[in-house]
């Protein structure tokens, strides 16, 4: 049958339908990659995509959605962007800028591993006000899904799969847990498995280093935590 026969034509692959209806309801690769544009997880696989031509193959210039969307990497970046959207690593773009530079293959930077050693590096250097910054907002939010629960229950009312896997993301952080009595009491309500996940996070020597090293953060802390009732 020609084309004049078939007068309805994708405008994204060109293939060509006698009935405008039949049109409608096609659904080829590049229809469905043009509709993805707008939703997050595309949006940050595209992020990604041009960080990884401008910091490994030194491009200047953005790639467009149309260069992004004809890529043959565009589902695995598409993946790597749907990860990020439901790990929420701290300080998203850096971790991007880590995996884009880490040498290894775009396949595993989805690997939880590969997070895990981002995160604990980077919780182990990060300044007080920050970690403080993000643990009360990390609780914040406990409490808002809690209906309304007071955010400084949090140590208390917690379960504590949801703890080890905050502690594990950095959502929690060791500043803020080692400080305050409730914090420590949690501590000691963890199984031997649930501290096997997050003793890379909580790692006693290093802390115990960090904070008489840092007695001034301290201090911030437990005025922090005393305040808030923690």
């Amino acid at each position: 049958m020609s084309n004049s026969e078939k007068p309805y034509i994708c405008e994204y692959c060109g293939v060509g339908f006698t009935r405008e209806k039949t049109l409608a309801v096609h659904m080829c690769q590049p229809k469905r990659r043009f509709l993805q544009r707008g939703e997050k997880r595309v949006q940050l696989g595209l992020i990604a995509f041009n960080k990884f031509y401008k910091l490994s193959a030194g491009s200047k210039k953005d790639k467009t959605y149309d260069e992004f969307d004809k890529s043959p990497y565009y589902n695995a970046f598409v993946k790597f962007g749907s990860f990020v959207s439901n790990v929420r690593p701290l300080y998203p773009e850096k971790y991007i800028d880590h995996v884009v530079t880490s040498g290894v293959k775009l396949d595993h930077w989805c690997r939880e591993e590969m997070y895990e050693k981002y995160a604990i590096n980077l919780i182990k250097k990060e300044g007080v006000e920050t970690a403080l910054e993000r643990s009360v907002m990390t609780m914040m939010e406990w409490a808002d899904e809690q209906e309304q629960a007071p955010w400084n229950h949090y140590f208390k009312y917690v379960s504590l799969n949801r703890a080890v896997w905050h502690i594990r993301d950095g959502k929690i952080s060791p500043w803020l847990i080692l400080n305050c009595t409730s914090g420590k009491d949690m501590l000691g309500k963890f199984n031997d498995e649930q501290l096997e996940i997050i003793y890379p996070m909580i790692d006693p020597e290093h802390w115990a280093i960090r904070f008489k090293r840092q007695p001034n953060d301290v201090q911030l802390v437990k005025d922090v935590a005393k305040e808030s009732n923690l």
